[in-house]
């Protein structure tokens, strides 16, 4: 990138991010979580392969404090992931209904992707409790799997069929479950009453 679009980059980035602290004066809202819930079979079998990406234990602490640093950081890897890696269901990439994992050989699928982008804001230093698998239902009824965020400023969601960084709120999605923000293994639902979204998720 040239340095004019370096620094047209900064400037977006930075009245994003300022436009994004002067809506908070009113409150973002959080997600409403209820009690446990069943963890996704897939996500079960990940755990298996993968045991150290669910056995995250993260006090209780408040969320992460959403500065302009992090939200560049959330931006970059957004925008990274979903430009690098190339949507493939995982039948095509697997041979098999549901599988997750890290992004193989430059493919993958929604999940796949929130797992990478949940990879890299992790090494920048983003405590496993607040970066939280989501599954949600979209409006034609598939279900889907997105990022969850959470911040000083709210929830925000980071997702593979969307560019822009929304919060929970501004999204057309019904919630269903996530990750528990004390443990990266346990799953809670997720009490989400807009009525938004219509069908069944397998």
């Amino acid at each position: 990138m040239t340095k004019s679009g370096t620094a047209f980059l900064a400037l977006l980035l930075a009245l994003s991010f300022d436009a994004l602290i002067g809506s908070a004066e009113a409150g973002q809202e959080f997600m409403r979580t209820g009690g446990r819930t069943t963890q996704p079979v897939g996500h079960y079998e990940f755990c298996q392969s993968e045991p150290e990406e669910c056995r995250q234990i993260t006090p209780k602490q408040p969320p992460v404090l959403l500065t302009r640093e992090l939200w560049a950081e959330m931006v970059d890897i957004n925008n990274e992931v979903n430009t690098t890696v190339t949507p493939k269901t995982d039948m095509e990439i697997w041979g098999k209904e549901e599988v997750w994992s890290y992004p193989v050989g430059g493919v993958g699928d929604c999940e796949d992707y929130v797992l990478e982008k949940r990879r890299q804001l992790m090494k920048h230093g983003v405590p496993a409790g607040n970066l939280l698998i989501t599954v949600v239902r979209q409006r034609n009824g598939d279900g889907h799997a997105v990022l969850t965020v959470r911040t000083s400023n709210g929830d925000y969601i980071l997702d593979n069929l969307e560019p822009r960084i929304l919060g929970w709120a501004d999204t057309d999605y019904t919630y269903l479950k996530q990750q528990s923000m004390r443990n990266s293994g346990a799953w809670v639902s997720i009490e989400d009453d807009r009525n938004i979204a219509v069908g069944s998720v397998k």
